[in-house]
């Protein structure tokens, strides 16, 4: 087999790990969601205690950002594959998943505390809803067309650039690391399309859709820079919209 077809097929295998890996993380979601769906609504976090509502948190993220983590997470499983063998490989994957999930995962803390909030504040002040729901649609689209932002995208869709970084990388727990950076470079790319599902629902299914296609785009597509801008101006018109349109607000309904 020549080196050019033993590439191609790591990578079509990690594509492939990455695509069934996030299909399951979808079934759970889904499923979950289907469970919810017969149940009053109740509260942003679903009715959910602290634990479970990061465990279905991160099953969301699992489902929604595996595919488009791709650009870093195969050329880093491939240089796994090239100097680790058998159980130690399969252990360095692992670490590395665990790392980015677990970032994730923290971030489900603070939805949690933010889903918290956010019930206090419409369930004592309902009038309030309108222009919270506003707020968080122009903070979004705002965070869209930020340095910091392009800086996160950048991180996210450039493989050369985080490997040169990576492979500095050394001591204990080395792949956990990586993952844990990963996941938080990550997480500042999607900030602000992730803050839409507090007012359009965490179980807004066809809004997990979306918004995960465009996540995809944005690091995966050639133009995926512009459509990141696209996509903050039309959260910004969101935002002039969700006062007047409480269809755009279904995570606020109470």
């Amino acid at each position: 087999m020549s080196k050019d077809s033993a590439v191609l097929r790591e990578v079509l295998a990690g594509w492939l790990a990455l695509a069934v890996a996030s299909a399951l993380a979808w079934w759970v979601t889904l499923d979950q969601a289907r469970a919810m769906a017969d149940m009053p609504q109740c509260d942003g976090t679903m009715g959910l205690s602290f634990l479970p509502f990061v465990g279905t948190w991160t099953a969301m993220m699992t489902a929604m950002m595996l595919p488009s983590v791709a650009p870093v997470a195969i050329p880093w499983s491939r240089s796994i594959r090239r100097s680790a063998r058998g159980t130690e490989r399969v252990s360095r994957l692992a670490l590395f998943a665990a790392g980015y999930l677990g970032a994730w995962a923290a971030l489900g803390a603070l939805a949690f505390a933010a889903e918290v909030a956010t019930d206090a504040l419409v369930l004592h002040a309902p009038r309030t809803a309108p222009w919270l729901g506003s707020a968080i649609y122009a903070s979004a689209g705002a965070f869209q067309l930020t340095r910091w932002k392009d800086a996160c995208l950048r991180h996210c869709r450039s493989p050369v650039g985080a490997l040169a970084h990576y492979s500095g990388v050394r001591g204990p727990w080395r792949d956990l690391r990586v993952g844990v950076h990963h996941g938080i470079w990550c997480m500042g790319c999607c900030a602000g399309l992730m803050a839409v599902l507090i007012a359009v629902g965490l179980m807004n299914v066809p809004a997990m859709v979306a918004l995960a296609l465009v996540v995809f785009l944005e690091k995966t597509w050639r133009y995926g820079p512009a459509l990141s801008r696209v996509a903050g101006v039309a959260l910004l018109g969101g935002a002039l919209l969700a006062p007047f349109h409480p269809g755009l607000l279904p995570g606020l309904a109470r």
